[in-house]
């Protein structure tokens, strides 16, 4: 069901997906152009229609894509007597359903808990009027009564969140020691982030043609042309995504804040104007993040699914609204090889450096240290020392000239890029 202005576009479409996604069957669809009751959000009469509908379809919950006040969901399911729920209260169905890191499972709590707490003076006002679908059991709570029991619950959620934030920042810094650029996918949900995920990195991440398939982040080291990365896929972008949501996703959505190169995904096989409408929300979000910044690719997924001529004629038409497009297919891995030369330049600024370090207790940690975050061209084990000729990112370089000089070893960096 969706209430909307003349002048809006439908999201029924999306809603439907969204709908299958949390395992709904759609059984009828509703649309009305007017401005929003105070009391239902649609008018009265379609109320009445709304109700027949259930009734002959057998329905056992509407959903509405416009945000619902407690007092019209209340009336609503007077009026229905079914259940009725709004898009946020959906995302969430669709995210509890999914997650399956303890991480995501608690911050889809908190965003619960926020959501209930917000109305859990009206909720429990409204129930004691008579309890209706999706106002049962809380009739017998006092509303601060409630409150409280909330807000300890989100407490708790929040200390647990906390002490994962901490790890998360100690394997961020281990990475950073270790040299490695990284680099971050983001997109609108479905548009095939994790199939490149997969296709880039050889991994397994699960690939599902529904929404939100990932909601937790995944790390991997990947490597070409001799240059080692690390590639994080996070939960995917949609539009108007709640800012509870977006709150309480910061943490995995950091990762995004503190990657080198930012590779949006858009799946360029749907019509131009969704294209470009998910395009805008992307970047609405990635601004919203702090990650606006970051040096970016847009990769137009799924060509697989045009003509080469329909893929060029979007190219063109998207070329000034996208930052340094490419067209790719994480399917059939067209292009993958231009993908690469493209992260290669926009990460590149390698530098070839050359040590040699006695051999001491030490020299074999360092070598094993410079293997892991460089690109080693050479290396030479003589009787008392060892040689290495090598490529990598400056920080590195600088890294690796305070430990030589620590071991009494000599270092040569040419700054000039490889």
């Amino acid at each position: 069901m969706q209430r909307r202005l003349n002048r809006e576009a439908s999201s029924l479409p999306e809603l439907r997906r969204l709908a299958q996604s949390a395992g709904y069957d759609v059984v009828a669809e509703f649309e009305q152009t007017r401005r929003a009751d105070a009391r239902y959000q649609i008018g009265r009469g379609k109320v009445e229609e709304l109700a027949d509908l259930v009734k002959e379809t057998g329905a056992e919950k509407v959903i509405f894509d416009n945000a619902l006040r407690m007092i019209q969901a209340y009336n609503l399911a007077k009026a229905t007597k079914v259940e009725i729920i709004d898009r946020f209260q959906l995302i969430l169905e669709i995210f509890n359903k999914r997650a399956t890191t303890t991480e995501a499972k608690l911050q889809i709590q908190l965003a619960t808990l926020k959501n209930e707490l917000k109305h859990a003076k009206e909720k429990v006002r409204l129930t004691k009027h008579g309890e209706q679908p999706g106002f049962m059991g809380i009739g017998v709570y006092e509303a601060e009564i409630y409150r409280e029991a909330i807000k300890r619950q989100v407490h708790t959620i929040q200390q647990k969140l906390g002490h994962i934030r901490e790890k998360r920042v100690l394997h961020r810094e281990r990475r950073t020691a270790l040299g490695l650029y990284s680099v971050s996918l983001a997109g609108y949900t479905n548009a095939g982030k994790s199939s490149l995920f997969n296709a880039l990195s050889e991994a397994t991440v699960e690939v599902d043609n529904a929404l939100f398939t990932t909601l937790s982040t995944t790390t991997r080291l990947i490597e070409f042309s001799k240059r080692r990365f690390l590639l994080t896929d996070t939960v995917g972008f949609i539009d108007r995504l709640p800012h509870t949501l977006v709150e309480a996703f910061l943490s995995t959505l950091e990762e995004t804040v503190y990657s080198d190169l930012l590779i949006l995904v858009l799946d360029i096989s749907e019509p131009l104007e969704t294209v470009r409408k998910k395009n805008q929300t992307c970047q609405q979000t990635i601004n919203r993040i702090g990650a606006s910044g970051l040096p970016m690719l847009t990769l137009l997924n799924k060509i697989d699914c045009l003509s080469p001529q329909e893929a060029q004629q979007k190219l063109e038409a998207l070329r000034e609204e996208t930052k340094n497009p490419l067209l790719i297919s994480a399917k059939s891995k067209t292009n993958f090889d231009q993908l690469q030369q493209e992260i290669l330049r926009r990460l590149e600024g390698y530098v070839a450096a050359a040590f040699w370090v006695p051999m001491t207790q030490e020299t074999m940690s360092l070598v094993s240290w410079v293997h892991k975050g460089a690109d080693v061209k050479k290396i030479t084990y003589n009787d008392n020392t060892v040689d290495v000729q090598l490529e990598a990112s400056p920080e590195f370089a600088e890294k690796l000239r305070k430990r030589v000089e620590t071991l009494q070893g000599k270092i040569e960096i040419n700054l000039e890029p490889t």
